[in-house]
């Protein structure tokens, strides 16, 4: 009899839930959201997001809706825009009104709208500003970022050289070698690659992004307002989380106690002399907790995405030897043997130069992108966005786009993976660019945030 009274009342309750839905979404009342699947009670669109295969599953709506849609992750609504030019668009031609961030459900609990990456509005304008400044000028007379890098990779290639020419994997390495240069221009130091308290870093950095990329987390991303109570896997990333924020802490500790502010070391002194500069604006954002999570955003920006972007050049240059061979003869001409590079190298590599767009184009690293959110109700493409209190979301879906030759999903970051700027294969691409003229435009969508 209970069991029977509790059905009847989850019944009742689910078809509350359809007449309540079918009324908000209403042209009038839901603000002319862009079309999409009708979602279910509670679980949204279920049946058309494969939890496990978010992306492939959005691709599919692409198709049947276009490059503008609205799905629902859960009860949330989820705007998603595919294609360069509904990413451009966005991000460029109404750039303001698309500026508003959201943070990844799991990774909410950890960065709550601070540091520089998920944090918005002015918050977001004055880190921002701040770090792109320290960043461009960093050294103040010291080793810049160009001269940290130059060093690094002397490092690396004696890492390399070790080997004796026999066969091994080289992810440790070019991990190593990343994480060091933003260790540099973070910490003010780079560390030895057997160095504990350095390799515990790197291990922590790399279960994030294993925990990040898991299928549960997808799976939680999606469905938030009903896993939220309950334990599981999800709750991983933020133990993981905590203990870099942790190491960051004692980092900035050991800097107060040593801080010359007439001579700043690293990016956490820069911050800390900020900090004690505006310590009487209360509308200042420089704090502990932005310096913690804006150190820590610096490292999740800077070490896997550029690690990767690398090993996928490796690949692609052991799959297709006659463009490594044409980058070789590039490099032996212009820099020889006898010097290592420099900046200046690359307006005389237009060769090269188009081969490393090439591979950040096809390595599609981040997808969907990072999520955003209007921050005012918005006109966009004859459809009205409402901000709602920020509840109305936005997955910019850009980045992706199934090939007409039926290969897998790659990546739209380049104006080049248009299919009407591009319809050849990969080895192709490099060899027809004219002068290594790449549309730098098309990068803009991606890097205005």
């Amino acid at each position: 009899m209970e069991l029977a009274s509790a059905l009847s009342l989850f019944l009742v309750a689910c078809l509350s839930y359809l007449v309540l839905l079918f009324v908000r979404r209403k042209p009038s009342a839901r603000g002319r959201l862009p079309p999409g699947p009708t979602p279910l009670p509670l679980v949204g669109n279920f049946l058309q997001i494969k939890a496990f295969e978010t992306l492939p599953s959005l691709l599919k709506l692409w198709e049947q809706y276009g490059p503008v849609f609205t799905v629902y992750f859960g009860n949330r609504p989820i705007v998603v825009l595919c294609g360069y030019e509904a990413v451009k668009e966005a991000l460029i031609d109404q750039a303001e009104e698309f500026s508003g961030r959201k943070t990844n459900p799991t990774l909410q609990r950890t960065f709550e709208g601070h540091g520089v990456v998920f944090s918005e509005g002015e918050r977001w304008k004055q880190l921002r500003r701040f770090s792109l400044t320290v960043l461009r000028n960093f050294g103040m007379g010291k080793k810049s970022i160009h001269e940290r890098i130059q060093e690094e990779a002397q490092f690396l290639l004696e890492e390399f050289q070790k080997t004796q020419e026999k066969p091994f994997s080289p992810i440790f390495f070019l991990s190593c070698s990343v994480s060091n240069v933003i260790c540099s221009i973070v910490f003010g130091n780079r560390f030895d690659y057997q160095d504990k308290e350095f390799l515990a870093l790197m291990k922590m950095m790399n279960d994030s992004f294993r925990e990040m990329s898991t299928s549960w987390s997808q799976f939680y991303d999606i469905y938030v307002n009903l896993l939220r109570y309950f334990p599981g896997p999800h709750t991983k990333i933020y133990d993981i989380l905590e203990d870099m924020r942790l190491f960051i802490a004692r980092r900035v500790q050991k800097n107060k106690e040593t801080l010359d502010p007439n001579s700043p070391r690293d990016f956490i002194d820069c911050f800390l002399i900020q900090m004690e500069k505006e310590k009487d604006n209360p509308e200042s954002e420089f704090n502990q907790k932005n310096l913690e999570l804006t150190t820590l955003n610096l490292f999740f920006a800077g070490t896997e995405t550029v690690s990767s972007t690398l090993r996928y050049g490796f690949l692609l240059l052991m799959k297709y030897p006659e463009v490594q061979a044409k980058m070789q003869e590039e490099i032996d001409r212009v820099i020889g043997q006898n010097r290592i590079p420099n900046i200046e190298d690359r307006s005389q590599m237009p060769y090269v130069d188009a081969v490393i767009h090439e591979v950040q184009r096809f390595s599609d690293l981040i997808p969907m992108n990072v999520a955003h959110a209007v921050t005012r109700d918005t006109e966009f493409r004859g459809y009205l966005i409402p901000k709602r209190g920020g509840k109305w979301t936005l997955v910019l879906g850009g980045a992706s786009y199934l090939s007409p030759r039926g290969g897998r999903n790659r990546n739209l970051s380049l104006k080049l993976r248009q299919p009407a700027m591009n319809s050849s294969p990969l080895h192709a691409t490099p060899c027809r660019l004219p002068l290594g003229q790449i549309a730098h435009s098309a990068f803009l969508a991606l890097s205005e945030r």
